[in-house]
C-alpha cells in the first residue's frame, strides 16, 4: 500500500516535534506538511532533525494543512485546537488532537478547564488506545489523552472496570520538565528545577477532570516537576475489595493487556523511568498487601512518547488497520 499521508501543525513544540520525528521515520507513513503553531511564525528548521526529516516547517495554513492528507496531527495549545477542529472537521479531514481541548465529555467541565471548546456534532473519541482499539477504525476526530491520565488510567482501569477499587484514589505522579511544554516559566527554568522536587496543580489540575471521567470516580491527584527532561512515575494508593488476590489482579491485567504490544506488566518487579525514557511502552507494576486490601501500583512511561507523540501515532496505525507498534520500536 502507498503511505499514509499525514500533516502536522505545532511541530515547533515539543509533543510536535517528537511525533515529527517518528512519523517521518514510520515505514508505511509520508508527511506532506510539518508546520509551526501559528499563520505568524516563519520558516524554519530543527537542527535534531536533520538526516530525519528534510522538509521545511512552515506557518500554520488549514487549507495546506489539508491538501492531500489522510490523517492531521494537532500539536497545538488547548486554544488553538479548539479554534482549529470544527474547520477541520468541515473540510473532511481526520483528526489527532494531541490537546486536551475536547477530551472532556461534560459542558460544565470543558467550561472550568477549556473554556474555548466548542460543541461538536461529530463524535469525539477519547483515544487512549488499548481501552478504545474496536471504535478506532470508525472515529473522525480523536481526543488523544494527556501524559498523566494515560500512566494513571492504564493502571487502574482494568481494576475499576472489575469493581475491585474500594474508596479514595490517591495518585502521585512525577514527570520530567517536558511535559509543563516548551514555553519558558520561572517553573521550569533550569536554576529553579536542577536539585529540585516541586508539588504542583494541587486539587487544581485540570488532568484530575480527565481521570475522574474515564474511571467514574473521585481521585486525588497530586502531580510534581522532577529535574529530568522526560519521563513519568506514577505512584497510585488505593484499597482493594476484601477477599482481592495478588492472582486475581495479575488475571485483570493479563486479560486486560495480554495481546497489547506496548504495556508491559512487571507484577512485583516495579518499573522505573529508565526503562520506558525514548520508547512508547507504558510499564505497569503493582504490591498487594491481601490482609489490609492497600495496593500500591507503579505506572512509568515517556511523556513526549506513550504520553503524547508516540500514542497519538499508535492511534493512527489501529485507526488505518496497520501493525499497532509501527514506527515505534
Amino acid at each position: 500500500m502507498s503511505g499514509i499521508r499525514v500533516g502536522i501543525a505545532g511541530v515547533t513544540g515539543y509533543g510536535g516535534q517528537e511525533l515529527l520525528r517518528l512519523a517521518a521515520r514510520h515505514p508505511q507513513v509520508e508527511v506532506t506538511a510539518a508546520m509551526a503553531s501559528s499563520a505568524r511564525d516563519g520558516e524554519r528548521a530543527l537542527p535534531s532533525l536533520t538526516g530525519v526529516w528534510s522538509g521545511d516547517i512552515t506557518p500554520l495554513s488549514v487549507a495546506d494543512l489539508t491538501r492531500s492528507v489522510d490523517a492531521v496531527f494537532l500539536a497545538l495549545p488547548e486554544a488553538a485546537s479548539a479554534e482549529l477542529v470544527p474547520e477541520l472537521v468541515a473540510r473532511g479531514a481526520r483528526v489527532f488532537d494531541l490537546s486536551g481541548a475536547f477530551r472532556l465529555r461534560s459542558a460544565a467541565a470543558r467550561a472550568r478547564w477549556y473554556p474555548k471548546t466548542p460543541e461538536l456534532e461529530t463524535p469525539i473519541l477519547y483515544g487512549l488506545t488499548e481501552r478504545c482499539r474496536a471504535a478506532l477504525p470508525d472515529a473522525r476526530v480523536v481526543s488523544c489523552p494527556g501524559c498523566y491520565p494515560t500512566s494513571a488510567l492504564l493502571a487502574l482501569q482494568p481494576l475499576a472496570e472489575a469493581g475491585v477499587i474500594e474508596g479514595d484514589v490517591v495518585i502521585d505522579a512525577k514527570s520530567g520538565i517536558s511535559g509543563a511544554g516548551k514555553t519558558p516559566s520561572e517553573k521550569t527554568h533550569f536554576s529553579e528545577r536542577h536539585g529540585s522536587v516541586a508539588a504542583y496543580g494541587v486539587l487544581a489540575h485540570r488532568h484530575a477532570a480527565e481521570m475522574e471521567q474515564q474511571l467514574e470516580r473521585a481521585v486525588t491527584f497530586v502531580p510534581h516537576l522532577v529535574p529530568l527532561d522526560r519521563g513519568i512515575l506514577a505512584t497510585i494508593y488505593v484499597r482493594v475489595r476484601p477477599g482481592t488476590t495478588e492472582a486475581a489482579v495479575a488475571g485483570l491485567f493479563e486479560q486486560a493487556y495480554g495481546d497489547a504490544p506496548l504495556v508491559r506488566l512487571r507484577h512485583a518487579a516495579l518499573p522505573d523511568i529508565r526503562q520506558v525514557a525514548y520508547t512508547n511502552f507504558c510499564d505497569i507494576g503493582w504490591k498487594l498487601d491481601a490482609d489490609s486490601g492497600r495496593m500500591v501500583l507503579v505506572s512509568c512511561l515517556d511523556n513526549l512518547g506513550k504520553g503524547a507523540a508516540g500514542q497519538a501515532l499508535q492511534n493512527l496505525n489501529v485507526a488505518f488497520g496497520l501493525e499497532e507498534q509501527a514506527g515505534l520500536l
